[in-house]
């Protein structure tokens, strides 16, 4: 669902506190380029995702959804020295744009992509005995979202902070009667 007075709200505040960012602005632009859904966070929320990394001094990050990976490079400008971002999508075209963009952006050596169907994935993070996530950002399939938030919690330790995207869903999670998948979902 498109709200215009929220996106009105959004860019006003972009242009406000938002410095230009030539490389985000080249990440987005690429994406667009090949194809991807614009579905990206906005520049505010990618802001406000790299705050609270920063907040909760995150050095170890989940992101389950990488698109084009314009999310995953906020999230990793705001890791420690050492840090990673383990992000994780099931596109490989998605996957091929996002790996050239964390090249672009310098945050290559930082992040660890993963193909692969999510739920397989984290599955998989489990049963190699990766060490706890700090933070976990899961913006993907909005179906998936009861089966990610539950892995989520068990790639977690105390005090961390998980973020689930686009669970308002426009304002259609109050209907107690939506059969939308997506709605449902979240």
């Amino acid at each position: 669902m498109f709200d215009p007075v929220w996106s009105d709200v959004d860019a006003f505040f972009e242009s406000q506190l938002l410095p230009n960012d030539d490389v985000l602005d080249a990440i987005l632009i690429a994406n667009r380029k090949a194809g991807l859904p614009e579905i990206d966070v906005s520049p505010l929320q990618g802001k406000f995702l790299n705050l609270i990394a920063r907040i909760s001094r995150a050095s170890r990050i989940l992101e389950v959804g990488t698109l084009g990976g314009y999310s995953t490079v906020w999230l990793a400008r705001a890791l420690p020295p050492g840090g990673t971002v383990v992000t994780l999508e099931v596109d490989p075209h998605h996957a091929k744009v996002a790996r050239r963009n964390f090249v672009v952006a310098g945050v290559a050596d930082e992040v660890e992509l993963i193909e692969g169907n999510a739920a397989q994935s984290l599955a998989e993070l489990i049963n190699i005995g990766v060490a706890p996530f700090d933070l976990v950002f899961i913006d993907a399939d909005k179906p998936n979202s009861p089966v990610h938030l539950d892995f989520a919690h068990k790639l977690s330790r105390p005090g961390t902070v998980i973020i689930l995207d686009n669970v308002v869903r426009g304002g259609a999670v109050a209907d107690a009667d939506s059969e939308d998948p997506n709605v449902i979902g979240s």
